[in-house]
């Protein structure tokens, strides 16, 4: 196998990336929203940018980071903390690895693609991880990613515990 590299994703690279994202869900439960329609879920509102990992040619992960929300919980948290606007906050989302490309270290080259852009960006990068998705906590830890308090997801009329970080100054 080949080293993982990691570019701005482009539109031609949607559908491969939807096809891991399934595959992903599948597997591990994650998202636990938005494969009904995955190249949607890949373009929210308030997208800023996103990165795919690929490895022999093939798409095997991605990232984005948007703006925040109106009524997102870990931009809210941020801001009380911070004092930091929302133009000033970038929300890490959207990201995944092929089960086959784990060992090649693709989650944390697409977290640094997206920490090196919120840098020059001059944006304090958020994210919100369910709480079953032990490995992904484990990998911002391990990156230096701050809790900073925690916040319930709600999708599909379901409700699920999640932690929120900040990304290292």
């Amino acid at each position: 196998m080949s080293a993982a590299t990691v570019r701005p994703r482009e539109s031609r690279d949607l559908a491969e990336a939807a096809t891991v994202l399934t595959a992903v869900h599948e597997s591990d439960g994650y998202p636990v929203e938005g494969v009904k329609d995955p190249e949607a879920w890949l373009s929210p509102e308030g997208l800023l940018a996103a990165w795919v990992a690929e490895l022999d040619g093939h798409v095997v992960g991605h990232v984005a980071i948007n703006s925040a929300q109106p009524g997102e919980e870990v931009a809210r948290l941020w801001r009380e903390k911070s004092g930091d606007d929302d133009s000033h906050i970038g929300v890490l989302a959207r990201l995944f690895v092929a089960r086959e490309a784990r060992k090649a270290s693709v989650g944390k080259l697409l977290m640094e693609a997206a920490t090196a852009y919120a840098r020059d960006k001059h944006l304090r990068l958020v994210l919100e991880v369910l709480t079953k998705d032990a490995a992904a906590i484990r990998l911002y830890e391990r990156l230096g990613w701050q809790r900073i308090g925690k916040a319930v997801h709600t999708f599909g009329g379901k409700q699920v515990d999640a932690v929120c970080f900040v990304a290292p100054a």
